[in-house]
């Protein structure tokens, strides 16, 4: 049978596909136009229709290319600018989202209780029965107003293996006559965080909801203490609704050594909540589970006929609604709060001000105290009245709140992070996601230790309330041994040491051309290096690239030339008033490559600025 090839044949049209604007779209069109119609319009100038078509559709193309590069844009977390991709990106790749982080401080209680008698060795001691228990979530007060809440009970009436009261004692009064102590003073260290306690209260409806959300009223929220319905049940923090068991510190406790420790239990957790975290407002949500606890449900996955097609035994059927939430109301991912009221106690605030400095924490704001033993009202009321809080050594690990920078920079660790730390980068990555509410180090970094080749040393710096290097607290880096530990392989063994501080400051000399004002040009000069060197452009170990100095001041408007290299000098102890680190180091003997090279586990710091950095003009 004959074809007809003619109708097979398609005119082959040349096309490009790679115009990306405005221009390049017009002048492909403009270029096809001539070429396959040329008997059709033969103007196209910008006052023409053919002109006018032109540039309507080099218009939508450019608007499409653009719309298309930036969604393109928005598919990666590298790249992606809009809030709320940036906020999926980041709960996709599991990157806590934090609030500012409050201050941890070991807090120093002094009680004052009275002498009595031991005839048996003819000495006398503290009153046993006079002892107290400071109960945590007693409140201390700094001087700043800071509140500082206590995470454990102080017991003064704990003894070790011989009897002996484990708070230090020293003798406060004595009898004038027979010389024998008629009072003595006790005093235990327990760790404190910073934040105020603040409690809320939400009716929920009788209404079954799955995935009910309630909003708290405080912002940067660091700590949810409970959640209990009217009813006590208690609603347990998991990381997601799948995790339906949950480990607490039991009651039962051992003394070991000189620490007392707890048992560790698993509890069932069917009601249970994740907290979502909003970056900008700064607010916490409560997200609850699916299941409804009126109903039974003893399906460990929903029953799929629930919303099976109506035709078992039939041949012919009514018309339904499918309803696919109804796959929801299992509770394999916890029960929603019903016809209730949920109490929620929480702690909020953090930031750089909570890191205090030490002797500061002096006021009770609210004391929680119990005697085990059962004194009278008088002994009790006066012990009560005697207890005092100090702290000796400043609090640290107070941040302000993460970034969307700051937290986009974490997504590719956290894709890569495993449950267990294995490598270098595991370990800096667990430590830079430790809950807030136990404190932020500024810095870590991690060497391998001379001593033992299966240890590692791990290096760790905070800031203090002005945003300067300080040492880390032990409470924090107490937090940060249990956090780790969690994840630790059993054979791995890891040393948390403080980083040390090296205090330095910059001297140039430049040439300045005649046009220019030597002033302000020293001025500017200084201003660059100030942003150049400023300690969130540096790690531990990092060196201090002397190019990069020489570089920001020759480029300086004004600057002709230098007429000599900029000199490192190190600042230490107390220069007028200023205090700065006891590290010495020497520059010219640590540099190499026109890099000053520091010590390992140290951090350049360039503490004061407008001191630190000098300069002359000639």
């Amino acid at each position: 049978m004959a074809q007809d090839i003619q109708k097979k044949i398609r005119k082959l049209k040349l096309r490009s596909y790679l115009a990306k604007d405005f221009d390049s779209f017009k002048a492909d069109m403009f270029r096809f136009a001539r070429t396959y119609f040329p008997d059709h319009i033969q103007d196209f100038s910008e006052a023409s229709l053919g002109g006018l078509l032109l540039e309507m559709a080099a218009y939508v193309g450019d608007s499409m290319s653009y719309y298309l590069d930036y969604q393109f844009n928005e598919l990666f977390p590298t790249t992606a600018i809009e809030t709320n991709n940036i906020l999926r990106h980041l709960r996709s790749a599991g990157v806590p989202i934090g609030t500012a982080s409050p201050a941890s401080a070991r807090i120093t209680f002094s009680i004052e209780a009275p002498a009595i008698l031991d005839t048996a060795n003819n000495v006398t001691k503290p009153r046993r029965d006079a002892l107290p228990v400071i109960l945590k979530d007693s409140a201390m007060a700094s001087t700043s107003g800071i509140i500082f809440n206590l995470t454990e009970d102080l017991d003064f009436t704990r003894v070790d293996a011989s009897g002996k009261i484990r708070a230090a004692i020293e003798v406060k009064t004595v009898n004038s006559n027979t010389g024998l102590p008629t009072k003595y003073k006790l005093s235990l260290e327990g760790d404190a965080v910073s934040g105020k306690l603040s409690t809320e209260s939400f009716t929920i409806p009788n209404q079954h909801v799955p995935f009910r959300e309630i909003v708290l009223a405080e912002t940067d929220i660091s700590t949810i203490l409970s959640v209990i319905d009217s009813d006590g049940s208690k609603y347990y923090e998991v990381n997601s609704l799948s995790e339906n068991v949950v480990f607490e510190k039991t009651d039962v406790a051992h003394d070991f050594a000189d620490e007392q420790i707890y048992d560790l239990g698993l509890l069932p957790a069917p009601r249970r909540f994740v907290k979502i975290v909003e970056p900008q407002a700064k607010l916490t949500t409560l997200r609850f589970g699916t299941g409804n606890a009126d109903t039974l449900d003893n399906d460990i996955l929903p029953d799929p006929s629930d919303v099976a097609l109506p035709l078992y035994g039939k041949n012919t059927m009514s018309r339904f609604v499918l309803d696919p939430a109804t796959l929801l109301n299992s509770q394999t991912l916890g029960i929603a709060p019903l016809n209730t009221t949920l109490t929620v106690t929480y702690i909020h605030g953090g930031g750089l001000s909570h890191n205090v400095s030490a002797n500061s924490i002096t006021s009770i704001d609210t004391l929680n105290i119990k005697f085990p033993r059962g004194p009278s009202s008088i002994i009790s009321d006066q012990v009560r009245g005697s207890v005092s809080v100090t702290n000796l050594k400043p609090a640290g690990g107070g941040m302000a709140a993460p970034t969307l920078s700051e937290l986009k920079e974490k997504i590719p660790a956290m894709r890569q992070m495993q449950s267990r730390i294995v490598s270098s980068q595991d370990l800096l990555a667990r430590v830079y996601t430790l809950p807030n509410k136990f404190g932020r180090v500024f810095r870590a970094a991690v060497a391998p230790n001379p001593n033992n080749p299966l240890a590692t040393t791990m290096f760790v710096i905070s800031k203090d309330a002005d945003g300067k290097l300080a040492i880390s607290p032990d409470s924090l880096k107490k937090n940060l041994r249990n956090y780790l530990n969690e994840y630790r392989l059993v054979s791995d063994a890891l040393d948390i040491v403080d980083a040390r501080v090296i205090n330095f400051g910059i001297e140039f000399n430049v040439v300045v051309s005649t046009t220019s004002n030597p002033s302000l040009v020293i001025q500017q000069i200084t201003s660059q290096l100030f942003q150049l060197l400023k300690v969130e452009n540096y790690q531990i170990g990092q060196p201090i690239i002397l190019a990069n100095i020489v570089n920001a001041v020759i480029n300086t408007s004004g600057v002709i030339s230098l007429t000599e290299m900029p000199r490192v000098f190190i600042r230490v102890g107390n220069i007028e008033g200023r205090k700065y680190s006891t590290i010495n180091f020497d520059p010219l003997a640590n540099m190499t490559k026109g890099m000053i090279i520091p010590p390992i586990g140290a951090m350049f710091e360039l503490k004061y600025g407008d001191f630190d950095i000098i300069g002359n003009a000639n």
